[in-house]
């Protein structure tokens, strides 16, 4: 578990001997022989050889003694983390039995001339399950389902809605199983009379009911306009879909509502009518991670005392859904589980525990002490001589590449029979790289201040970062309203984008980041004291800007390298003065981003800036400002800017 020791000095003899000659020049410039045979060249090399043995001492003190104490004190490099996504799965058409995609399934990036391809691996399997339509039914009092079944086998037309659809009359979906994670097709055959909807935009919203509520479902392709011509309506049902019994029916149950539309959009005027409807499944999204999972690796055979070190076959070691366990030979085929710790601190002599260090995919048995009678202390349960062991499953991989844009999933590194293509339908996030020495010898003061208790802001942010190193940023503040004593710890999660544009969505942490800094901030915390862990209010901002462009400046170049410059200096995470993302509660200035864009090459001047403090949900902007102002724990959200640039 050892930490890698800087070089404070890496000057050898020659460079000693040709600094001296360089210095000869400067100084004593009568001295014109510089070759080995003149005796002061001589003494010049002797006393290098004297230097550069100084110099290899002198690399043992003082900071390699200070990484020596960090690792008395238990200090490990983070690992990396895993990027994760989720990955549709597309058939090449309908099966007549369920398609199951087994957990380890690996699909990559496209490999290019310059790039490697980026593996990503299903974390569990995925069941695409055949399903077929079962009932149809319109729920228009929000009580009685009006069902459709015998016009659809007459193949009569009728209305899904009231004559004039209100906001909440909904077409139930009964589907024969339900089909969670799996993305559904429902073929429509319609006639054009639901009029006065924008066919782009239609004010419907498609639901699954999970035997507790309706959860939203994500539209992949609405090809009927809102039910008013033939087509395709292809959806990704949630993961929580359950059969339930919805007016004496029990069936996989979706609907589509109807919903108050977007300002400025108009509303159906009459329903829509439908002639025909056939569903089926085409597809399926299961959770990938940018790491490869190692099965089965043996490690080799106890020497049956303390202390024992096993290198893995593959580093890091970076996070999974659960912990690595270790499995020691027992009687005959029966193998004994044995648990993952932090330290040993806590640990007797007969328990069955184990420590690794992910950054260097190391794992350590527990060692004995000796104490001062002369005898010994254990600290875990050493396994017997001759005993084998082999780690069940861990991941390895990880890093800040595996950051990827939605769609850049695309190739299976294996083929899977019925599957036509896949794809990463979001960005992947939480993919950071391991901890550098020079951040670990930071957080030993820190550890040693802190001593597992969180007491100040800056002891709840540093036990929030030991829990989710994958999270960019975290903000300890203390809690105003009705939370006064309290404190918030605010998270922004680990985003990457090619071209540095972050999607508004994922700026949200993940429900397992969250969770885990919860279950630590909770053992820490003084009694009495309530934590609030959320992400922090994100201030959504426009930049309007004209530039001037100089005499044979490419203007379209000059455009595009402005926005850049916007998106990249107003980013939470990797923007601001400093470039380690825009500080808490900065306020946004004209000045600033004047000084910003007047860098750019090709820039004459900047001839107008404005300020639009802007809502990412709605799109509603205010009005321009020259200094937007934010609260001390928010940040900021670059929205839609807009540059125009002149011609000289």
């Amino acid at each position: 578990m050892a930490l890698p020791a800087p070089n404070l000095d890496d000057r050898r003899f020659q460079d000693l001997v040709d600094d001296a000659k360089r210095l000869i020049a400067q100084r004593s410039p009568e001295w014109t022989d510089h070759n080995v045979s003149d005796p002061g060249v001589t003494l010049i090399e002797l006393f290098a050889h004297m230097t550069d043995q100084l110099i290899y001492r002198l690399n043992r003190v003082p900071d390699r003694q200070y990484v020596k104490y960090l690792e008395l004190l238990g200090v490990r490099l983070f690992p990396p983390t895993a990027a994760a996504t989720g990955l549709t799965f597309w058939l090449s058409a309908p099966q007549p039995d369920t398609v199951r995609i087994p957990a380890g399934t690996q699909a990559a990036t496209v490999r290019t001339e310059t790039d490697e391809a980026i593996v990503f691996t299903t974390t569990a399997d995925l069941p695409i399950v055949k399903t077929t339509l079962a009932k149809l039914g319109s729920m228009i009092d929000g009580k009685t389902l009006r069902e459709h079944d015998q016009a659809l086998a007459k193949r009569t037309s009728f209305y899904c809605f009231s004559e004039v659809p209100q906001p909440g009359d909904a077409l139930y979906v009964g589907l024969t199983d339900p089909a969670p994670s799996c993305a559904v097709t429902m073929r429509f055959t319609c006639r054009i009379e639901g009029v006065g909807v924008d066919p782009d935009r239609p004010p419907l919203a498609w639901e699954a009911w999970d035997g507790e509520a309706w959860v939203a479902c994500e539209l992949e392709r609405d090809e009927t306009g809102g039910l008013n011509r033939d087509g395709d309506v292809i959806v990704h049902v949630p993961g929580s879909h359950a059969a339930s019994i919805i007016a004496g029916q029990r069936a996989g149950w979706l609907r589509a509502r109807v919903v108050e539309p977007v300002e400025g959009l108009p509303r159906y005027s009459a329903s829509p009518s439908i002639t025909g409807i056939t569903a089926f499944t085409i597809g399926g999204t299961v959770n990938v991670v940018n790491a490869e999972i190692v099965e089965m690796d043996f490690l080799g055979v106890s020497e049956g005392v303390p202390g024992q070190h096993f290198p893995l076959r593959r580093s890091p070691v970076v996070a999974g859904d659960a912990p690595p366990v270790l499995e020691v030979a027992g009687d005959g085929d029966e193998w004994v589980e044995w648990t993952r710790v932090e330290d040993f601190a806590s640990s007797g002599p007969d328990d069955c525990h184990f420590v690794i260090d992910a950054a260097s995919g190391d794992l350590w048995l527990g060692p004995a002490v000796r104490l001062a009678d002369g005898g010994f202390a254990r600290y875990g349960a050493v396994p017997a001589k001759g005993t084998q062991l082999r780690l069940r499953d861990y991941r390895t991989g990880g890093g800040e590449r595996g950051n990827v844009a939605s769609g850049a999933v695309s190739v299976l590194r294996s083929s899977i029979p019925y599957v036509a293509r896949v794809r990463n339908r979001r960005a992947a996030v939480g993919g950071v790289d391991g901890e550098r020495l020079e951040n670990a010898k930071v957080r030993g003061p820190m550890l040693l201040r802190t001593r597992g208790r969180a007491v100040t802001v800056e002891d709840f942010e540093h036990l929030a970062r030991s829990a989710a190193p994958e999270a960019a940023r975290v903000k300890a503040v203390p809690a105003t309203g009705e939370d006064v004593g309290g404190v918030r710890v605010l998270v922004v999660p680990s985003v990457s984008s090619p071209d540095g544009r972050i999607g508004f969505g994922q700026l949200v942490p993940p429900e397992a980041t969250l969770q885990r800094i919860t279950d630590r901030l909770e053992e820490t915390r003084l009694i009495g004291t309530r934590i609030v862990i959320e992400p922090p209010v994100f201030r959504g901002v426009t930049v309007v800007a004209r530039l001037r462009a100089r005499p044979r400046a490419n203007p379209t170049r000059l455009q595009a390298d402005a926005l850049d410059a916007l998106y990249a200096y107003l980013n939470p995470i990797s923007g601001g003065p400093d470039g380690t993302g825009w500080p808490f509660g900065r306020p946004v200035t004209t000045g600033e981003l004047n000084a910003a864009l007047q860098r750019l090459r090709g820039c004459e001047l900047v001839d107008d800036l404005r300020i639009f403090g802007a809502d990412p949900v709605t799109g509603q902007r205010g009005q321009a400002t020259q200094r937007l102002e934010l609260e001390p724990s928010a940040l900021v959200f670059s929205y839609e800017h807009q540059v125009l640039v002149e011609g000289a």
